[in-house]
């Protein structure tokens, strides 16, 4: 469905499309560590905008979360609303996910998106950092544009179809790491256009395009087998996975071992 120049789409999430009331709303940004977690806030009818460091525990946030909401309602606010921001990184959105399940309104921010210093040097803390996303998640609440962008949280069953294309990822780079091990190898000992990964080997070719060997190498295949294997006694069970798309196009998966 196309939308009009100026309307308003309902998955924009380059700004907020709630209306901010910011005497019933406490703000809260957090600045994420390994070993620590940086909260800073703004509370309705409070002067002061607290900060506070706490060690990584989701149920601590939480209970420091009340109790600027309790502090504020001391100062006269009726408070409805507590929104919370933290930048997307190591933690993923575990978070996001444990805190909107008891109330608060979190969002993950793009890291990417928060407009910094382009100074060759600049002062870079934790205090600064939790200011400087203050900053711009007030602007995002505001429904203004160009101070942040936040990212879609995922549900669990969403995070668990994305991870076997992140594991064949991994598996597909560690098989190529081993295959230019192996290549390297082979080059060092004369062995030319040789792949590991065809599942039988390549027909010769009349203009010779299968593997070649040096043979002014002295004992060069009598060292290629030694060092596979060293590879085949180092890596153990690890199999090097034939591609349909590598070599033979037509054929199915097949897994090809090199016995130790």
């Amino acid at each position: 469905m196309s939308t009009k120049p100026g309307q308003l789409q309902p998955n924009d999430l380059s700004r907020s499309l709630v209306a901010l009331d910011q005497d019933s709303t406490v703000i809260a940004v957090v600045e994420m560590s390994q070993s620590s977690w940086l909260v800073g806030g703004v509370l309705p009818g409070i002067e002061r905008q607290p900060r506070k460091k706490l060690e990584p525990s989701a149920e601590r946030l939480l209970g420091l979360l009340h109790r600027w909401r309790d502090e504020a309602v001391r100062a006269g606010r009726n408070i409805t609303r507590i929104a919370l921001a933290f930048e997307a990184g190591r933690d993923g959105f575990w978070l996001a996910r444990w805190l909107s399940a008891r109330g608060v309104e979190a969002h993950v921010i793009h890291p990417s998106s928060v407009a910094v210093s382009r100074e060759h040097r600049r002062a870079k803390t934790d205090r600064l950092d939790t200011e400087l996303l203050k900053r711009g998640f007030l602007g995002w609440l505001r429904g203004e544009r160009g101070h942040c962008s936040m990212a879609r949280v995922p549900t669990i069953a969403e995070e668990d179809a994305k991870r076997p294309n992140r594991e064949r990822e991994c598996l597909v780079g560690e098989r190529t790491r081993i295959v230019n091990r192996m290549k390297g190898s082979l080059a060092r000992l004369g062995i030319r256009n040789f792949k590991p990964t065809l599942r039988r080997p390549a027909p010769a070719k009349a203009g010779g395009g299968g593997a070649s060997y040096d043979a002014t190498h002295a004992g060069g295949l009598a060292a290629a087998a030694e060092c596979l294997g060293r590879v085949a006694a180092r890596y153990g069970a690890v199999a090097l996975r034939h591609q349909p798309d590598q070599g033979d196009r037509g054929g199915s998966s097949e897994t090809i071992r090199t016995a130790a």
